[in-house]
């Protein structure tokens, strides 16, 4: 026969769990509203979290999503590593221009394919940078750069289409001009055309 010390007993037991365990929740309480919500979400009821330095955790979690989302906006989808089945080409040519007269040199470029250049002349010239898409009618180009008075330029060239796309210089003076052209991309051939003289094509391995 049970005792009442034996009935008593177990009811202790299940009190002091039960405590256990009310204060275990109420402790995890206290930490998710003083250190989890304030440090991932950025929830701060108390104003605890900021104090401890917490809410920078989140702030930090923000800017960096804010910056990665600008920087894929921005970059357009566009690769960073492009590889080529031919090397890079590159070249440097000069034209000597007599007064008033002009020269056209172009390089032949895929669409996405690229072209550093520089270019620099013994006196002001007027200049256009443009391109000739593949299957455009005769006479047709597209214009990128154009200034006149200018003795240098620099810059990179990521063909929009398939086609030739270089320069034409034009000497207003009235003494000898020399451009000198570099480049180096990944062009197959290039063009040159003079007035007066058959065009020029030059084929890179």
């Amino acid at each position: 026969m049970a005792t009442p010390a034996d009935v008593v007993r177990p009811v202790e037991k299940g009190e002091r769990v039960a405590l256990a365990t009310g204060a275990a929740l109420f402790v995890a309480g206290i930490l998710l509203v003083v250190a989890v919500l304030p440090a991932e979400f950025g929830v701060d009821p108390l104003g605890v979290g900021r104090k401890l330095g917490l809410t920078a955790m989140n702030d930090t979690a923000r800017s960096l999503e804010s910056f990665q989302k600008t920087r894929a906006d921005t970059q357009g989808g566009a690769p960073t590593v492009a590889p080529q089945e031919h090397a890079y080409q590159q070249e440097t040519v000069v034209f000597t221009l007599a007064p008033h007269d002009s020269v056209e040199y172009k390089y032949r470029l895929d669409k996405g394919k690229a072209l550093l250049y520089s270019w620099n002349a013994t006196g002001p010239v007027n200049y256009e940078l443009h391109a000739e898409p593949d299957g455009a009618p005769q006479g047709y180009a597209e214009s990128f750069d154009k200034k006149d008075g200018r003795s240098s330029a620099s810059g990179t060239l990521t063909a929009p289409f398939a086609g030739i796309h270089g320069w034409y210089w034009e000497n207003p003076g009235n003494a000898p001009i020399t451009v000198t052209l570099s480049a180096a991309g990944f062009y197959t051939m290039s063009h040159e055309f003079k007035k007066d003289a058959p065009p020029k094509t030059k084929i890179f391995p």
